[in-house]
C-alpha cells in the first residue's frame, strides 16, 4: 500500500486522517468522493486544486505552525445547536443535543405599509456576524459594538469579499437576525432552565431596507442583556484563520465549532461513539435522505480536519468516533481592550 505523504488529509475505512509537515507540504485533491488522496503540486498550473481546497491547505499549514493570540469567540449554545443553514418556510427553528435545545423564532419588520413577516436568519453571513459580535463583545466585556465606521469595515473584519451582492445579502441576514428571538432549554435533570433572548438587541439600524449605507448602518449594535450574560459565562475561543478558511460552508462552520467546543471534554482513551442518527438529528434536520446526510457531513468534516489538525476523528461502523483533543485555542484569560 502507498501512503500518501504528510500534510494530506486521508479517508479510509478506519476513517479521516490529518497531519502536517512544517518541512515539506503536500495537498490532497478533495473532490465531491474524496476516497482518495492526490500528492498533488501547489503550483498555480495545478488543474487538481481548487482555490478553496488551496485556502484550506495554506490556513492548516498556518494553524499549525503558528499560536494566534487573539482568538474569535461563539457562545457555547451555538456551537453546539446552529441556526438554520438555508431558507426556512416555517417561522420557527428548533434544534437539540442531548439535554439541550433552542428555538428560534422569526421576527417583524415595520414599513411604510404595516408589519410584514422576516424569514429566519440563515447560511453563513449570520454565523460569521454572531462570531464576530460576540468575539468583540468578550474583549470589550461590553454588550455595546461600536460600528460608527461602517459596514465596509464590518465586513472586512470578518474576511469577508467587499461588493455589492454581498452587501446586499448581509443586510437581509442582518436584519433577520436583529429581528428573531432566541429560547434556549436545559435539562438539569431534577429542574428545566429555559431562557428567551434577543442575540441582537437594537433592531432600528436595519427598519429600512431601502436606505442609504449611512442611514441604514448604526453607530452601535447591541447584544440582549441576557445572551451578553450567558456569552461572557460560555464563550467558546476558535481560530479565527479557521473560521475565515471555512466562512463559505455554513456545515463546515459549524462542525469545527462544534468539534471546539466538544473535543476537549472527552475524557476517556476509548473516545466517544457518536451515531449518525444522532449527528444527523444534530445537523442535518434538513436532509430527508440519510445517505445524502452522511456525505455532506463528511465532505464538511474532511473540511474541518485540515484547519483542525490537532483534532482526533476516526470513522467507524454507523458513525464517527471522537478522542481526546485539544481545543484549537487554548482557553486562557482574555485581554479587555479598555476604552480610549
Amino acid at each position: 500500500m502507498i501512503l500518501p505523504p504528510k500534510g494530506v488529509v486521508m479517508f479510509n475505512g478506519r476513517g479521516w486522517r490529518c497531519s502536517v509537515d512544517k518541512s515539506q507540504y503536500t495537498a490532497s485533491s478533495v473532490d465531491k468522493t474524496a476516497r482518495c488522496c492526490e500528492n498533488s503540486s501547489m503550483s498555480d498550473d495545478s488543474p487538481n486544486i481548487t482555490r478553496l481546497q488551496r485556502k484550506l491547505v495554506t490556513t492548516s499549514m498556518e494553524v499549525n505552525d503558528f499560536v494566534h493570540d487573539r482568538p474569535e469567540y461563539q457562545h457555547a449554545m451555538l456551537c453546539q445547536l446552529g441556526m438554520p443553514r438555508s431558507r426556512q418556510e416555517s417561522r420557527t427553528f428548533e434544534r437539540s443535543l442531548g439535554r439541550a435545545s433552542m428555538m428560534l423564532t422569526a421576527g417583524k419588520r415595520y414599513t411604510r405599509q404595516g408589519w410584514e413577516d422576516m424569514p429566519l436568519p440563515y447560511g453563513s453571513q449570520p454565523r460569521l456576524a454572531m462570531i464576530h459580535i460576540s468575539s468583540t463583545a468578550v474583549r470589550t466585556q461590553s454588550p455595546h459594538i461600536d460600528v460608527s465606521e461602517g459596514i465596509v469595515p464590518f465586513l472586512k473584519d470578518m474576511g469577508m469579499s467587499i461588493s455589492g451582492k454581498t452587501f446586499k445579502s448581509f443586510k437581509h441576514q442582518m436584519t433577520y437576525l436583529a429581528g428573531c428571538e432566541m429560547q434556549l432549554a436545559f435539562d438539569r435533570g431534577d429542574s428545566i432552565r429555559q431562557s428567551r433572548c434577543a442575540p441582537i438587541n437594537s433592531f432600528e439600524a436595519w427598519a429600512d431596507p431601502f436606505a442609504s449605507q449611512t442611514s441604514f448602518w448604526p453607530d452601535e449594535i447591541t447584544l440582549g442583556h441576557e445572551f451578553f450574560e450567558s456569552l461572557l459565562e460560555h464563550a467558546v475561543p476558535l481560530d479565527p484563520r479557521a473560521i475565515h478558511a471555512l466562512q463559505h460552508s455554513a456545515l463546515a462552520m459549524d462542525v469545527y465549532s462544534w468539534l471546539a467546543h466538544r473535543l476537549c471534554r472527552v475524557r476517556t482513551d476509548n473516545g466517544a461513539k457518536l451515531y449518525w442518527k444522532n449527528l444527523r438529528d444534530q445537523f442535518g434536520q434538513e436532509y430527508k435522505c440519510p445517505k445524502n446526510f452522511k456525505k455532506s457531513f463528511g465532505a464538511a468534516l474532511r473540511k474541518v480536519l485540515l484547519v483542525y489538525p490537532t483534532a482526533r476523528v476516526r470513522q467507524e461502523n454507523g458513525g464517527i468516533r471522537l478522542f481526546p483533543s485539544p481545543p484549537p485555542i487554548k482557553k486562557t484569560s482574555v485581554s479587555v481592550l479598555l476604552p480610549r
